[in-house]
């Protein structure tokens, strides 16, 4: 140590002593005074006041040689924090001696280290800096945050200007490995917004994500989106400075016993009201790092592109379209574009308010992100949603809880941009509310989501897969209110399933599955399940087989969803059984209605010869005067759903409270065609249907007897076009009898657009596998064929096809979609009419299955409808 360090060391009239006087002062003046308040104005006044204090140390010094005091990293930044390590660069132009820059150093480092205070140090001249930026991407991101203290300014803007151009040159090789550095931190330390225990500064979402977010606009590759990215950096600054202070600790993990503390400093009511905080600015960075490092790639992909277009192009010719120029429809109104789904140019989110769900839908059906600058123009000119909802937007916010694991991301695209609290209203509730169960890994909403997630591949078990997605995203929405989060969730599912538009039974059952959701799990785990008691109990609160299965499902998705320690074999044979013995009651609380109501032993319901409205007869008596296909389409009538596949003692006309409820009002227009009974109508009209690219909503394929002299066939569909207008009735029509005549090979047709439209090989969601089986008792004129499936383009002609070349006879169908799942019935004869025989029954059931299993690598060549 040099005398002149001494002397400015130890006494309260020094340099160091005056220094640490006022920052002591700075810090520790009562919280009160709002301007000591933990925030910017404070830690910008620490810093300046570090400033002076180098300065002073460091003193005035000849041109020879010529040296600075940098600031890096955050103190570059002006970000003091109380706790904050001090990071410093003593540059210099390499004239001076070993000795003359050592004791340059001393006269600043030891003073520092004298006060305890942590020092983060170098020595180094300008060629140094440069080839240690180049060897090591950390030193290099302090570097580009240099900022001046004193000495030769001239030297640390020559620092900054050259370390700002090769950054930017070497950007695209730099960049990779910066995003993997957070990755990695994401690995180690876990994601901020679902923490108990978070570290403010590693942890995903943190503050070391908000400063490579800083150093990729440095590079001028991509930029960050700016809203709400300063104001979530700078709460997540304010917090660490209170945990600086309250702990006397330079600390970045928010530890349980500090939180209370914390919160008080900062005026906030407790610790979940802290932790609140955190979690949204943690998720506003993590959003901004996704939107920005999705932008990296596609640059980074599109210069890599450039060459090689130019090599194949050769200079000539006319203009040819490059890659990312392309755009794919996915749904009405939405694109896909260079990977991401944008709104088409036709797009008028002001006169359609059902566009923020199907743009949603549609990004998380295909695998893909939704763009950002799409999310703010939703947000922005969206018209608002008719309350209740409107057939079609429930439809596509069933079909975006469906899509698994991708529906996360753009679920946080629509809550980034304020979507999802003007579609639920009361979400904001859950959102970012912490959950203190060490069991639980995630916050209240995004447990409801992952729960969602979850039971999207529970959909085969169930008669109502849209049912079970609603009730998984509104199981623990109570728990935003106070009380038993089951009974105060019980009213809100009731209330927020009429404003997504189902009606009243179904809002009953979604009412009784919230309510109920730990009924299997503390039973089976708690009771006694030999005691009839036990079973009867249980029976009596879920009422009906539909319900059970209900709470089976969402009981399963709920634990997967909750953590490891939640689900185990152990306790799924638990609640299996109890599923099983509530049914076994169930159904023979059934039985014996049956017996008391229906000993006449008629047939159930789905049985009975399909009622054609008087319009549809009068296609059907047409048809058979001319022994040609006949069809109408018109918009569809508002009548009750069909109620689930072979469900005994259900109706079309539901009882209330029972849980195969009608929706209130139909999707898309309805379809009617009639047409002289002959083979292999179901997969001609379904394939043509699939060529003009029309969804099928639900179908009901009967048989009537127009004129007492012949059957004819009468289809009558609900349609919508997956994007762009309906065809012309005429044109389907042309395109069925030219199928059924033979002069159009509809299959190949479908298997050459698809070809055409294939686009390049991605990722896709994975759905739950189909699954067919036969109905019990389901009918007694005709093998019941149930088949769930996810739904997408040609499923209903792939159906049709195979149960024409097993060699039945499709007597009746009962099509319908819940959001992208197809559940369907088919009666079936054979060749002389009669259910089939149970082995061949069976074996057609496997088959089917088999027909309709997935490519293991699909590569579809346009969206799920």
């Amino acid at each position: 140590m040099t005398a002149e360090s001494t002397s400015t060391t130890g006494t309260d009239t020094g340099p160091s002593g005056g220094y640490a006087a006022a920052r002591l002062r700075l810090l520790g003046e009562p919280l009160a005074d709002h301007q000591t308040r933990p925030g910017p104005p404070r830690r910008a006044q620490l810093a300046q006041l570090t400033d002076t204090w180098l300065t002073g140390l460091l003193g005035h010094r000849p041109h020879t040689p010529r040296v600075a005091l940098v600031a890096v990293g955050g103190y570059g930044r002006g970000e003091l924090s109380p706790r904050s390590d001090l990071d410093l660069l003593l540059l210099h132009d390499g004239t001076g001696t070993a000795a003359e820059i050592a004791a340059l150093a001393d006269r600043v480092w030891y003073p520092v280290w004298d006060l305890g205070i942590s020092l983060d140090h170098s020595v180094r001249t300008l060629a140094e800096a440069h080839e240690t930026a180049a060897d090591d991407l950390k030193v290099h991101l302090g570097l580009l945050d240099a900022r001046h203290i004193a000495g030769d300014a001239a030297l640390t803007t020559e620092l900054r200007t050259a370390l700002l151009a090769q950054w930017r040159a070497q950007a695209p090789a730099r960049l990779p490995a910066l995003h993997e550095l957070g990755r990695e931190r994401a690995r180690r330390h876990g994601e901020l917004p679902f923490l108990l225990e978070p570290d403010l500064k590693e942890a995903r979402g943190g503050l070391r994500d908000a400063t490579a977010l800083r150093a990729v606009a440095a590079s001028w590759i991509a930029d960050a989106p700016r809203a709400g990215l300063e104001a979530a950096r700078a709460t997540l600054l304010d917090i660490r400075d209170a945990l600086h202070l309250t702990t006397g600790r330079a600390t970045d993990r928010l530890a349980l016993e500090d939180q209370d503390q914390v919160a008080k400093a900062l005026g906030l009511l407790d610790a979940d009201a802290l932790l609140r905080r955190v979690y949204e600015a943690a998720r506003t960075i993590s959003y901004a790092s996704d939107v920005t490092w999705r932008e990296v790639g596609r640059v980074l992909r599109s210069r890599a592109a450039r060459p090689r277009l130019r090599q194949l192009l050769g200079g000539r010719g006319a203009r040819r379209v490059h890659p990312a120029e392309t755009r794919t429809p996915l749904a009405e109104g939405v694109v896909e574009a260079d990977g991401e789904v944008v709104l088409a140019r036709s797009a008028r989110p002001d006169r359609d308010p059902v566009l923020p769900l199907r743009a949603a839908a549609a990004a998380a059906q295909a695998g893909l992100p939704l763009a950002m600058p799409a999310v703010h123009a939703l947000a922005a000119a969206a018209a608002p949603l008719p309350v209740p909802w409107p057939a079609e937007a429930r439809e596509e916010f069933i079909t975006l809880l469906g899509a698994g694991p991708d529906t996360v991301p753009v679920w946080e695209a629509l809550e980034a941009g304020g979507v999802i609290d003007t579609l639920l209203p009361d979400w904001e509730r859950v959102r970012c509310r912490p959950q203190r169960n060490p069991v639980h890994r995630w916050t209240v909403d995004r447990h409801l989501v992952e729960t969602a997630v979850r039971a999207s591949a529970l959909t085969r078990r169930v008669q109502r897969p849209d049912l079970l997605l609603i009730a998984a995203l509104l199981h623990d929405i109570g728990k935003g209110w106070p009380g038993d989060h089951s009974v105060a969730g019980e009213t809100i599912a009731r209330d927020m399933a009429a404003r997504i538009g189902f009606g009243p039974a179904d809002a009953e059952v979604l009412g009784t599955v919230v309510r109920h959701h730990l009924l299997l799990v503390e039973t089976a785990t708690r009771r006694d399940l030999d005691d009839p008691a036990t079973i009867a109990h249980v029976a009596g609160l879920v009422g009906t087989t539909g319900t059970l299965e209900l709470l089976q499902a969402l009981t399963e998705a709920d634990a997967l969803a909750t953590g490891p320690a939640a689900w185990s074999t152990w306790r799924a044979s638990l609640v299996d059984d109890l599923a099983a013995r509530v049914a076994a009651a169930l159904g023979a609380d059934a039985a014996s209605a049956d017996a008391a109501g229906d000993s006449d032993g008629s047939a159930p319901a789905r049985s009975v010869p399909h009622r054609a409205t008087v319009a549809a007869e009068r296609l059907a008596v047409e048809a058979f005067r001319t022994q040609a296909p006949v069809l109408a389409l018109h918009a569809a009538r508002p009548e009750p759903a069909a109620p689930p596949p072979g469900d005994r003692k259900r109706t079309r006309s539901a009882a209330p409270g029972d849980d195969a409820a009608a929706a209130p009002e139909p999707v898309g227009v309805e379809l009617v065609i009639a047409l002289p009974d002959q083979p292999g109508v179901l997969p001609a009209v379904s394939g043509v249907l699939a060529l003009h690219r029309l969804t099928v909503r639900s179908a009901e394929l009967s048989t009537v007897d127009p004129a007492g002299q012949g059957e004819v066939l009468l289809l009558q569909w609900r349609v919508a076009a997956a994007y762009g207008s309906l065809p012309q009735a005429e044109r389907l029509r042309a395109d069925l009898v030219r199928v059924l005549d033979g002069s159009l090979d509809i299959s190949r047709r479908l298997a050459e657009r698809e070809a055409a439209y294939r686009r390049p090989r991605r990722r896709l969601p994975q759905a739950p596998p189909p699954r067919v089986t036969l109905a019990p008792l389901g009918s007694a004129l005709a093998t019941v064929i149930e088949v769930r499936a996810q739904d997408a383009p040609g499923l209903l002609h792939r159906i049709g096809r195979a149960l024409e070349g097993a060699g039945v006879r499709v007597r009746s169908a009962h099509v319908s979609t819940l959001g992208a799942n197809a559940v369907d019935a088919f009666y079936v004869t054979g060749p002389q009419g009669g259910p089939l025989p149970a082995e061949r029954a069976a074996a057609l059931a496997r088959d089917l299955e088999q027909a309709l299993a997935p490519d293991p690598d699909p590569d579809p060549a346009e969206p799920a409808g």
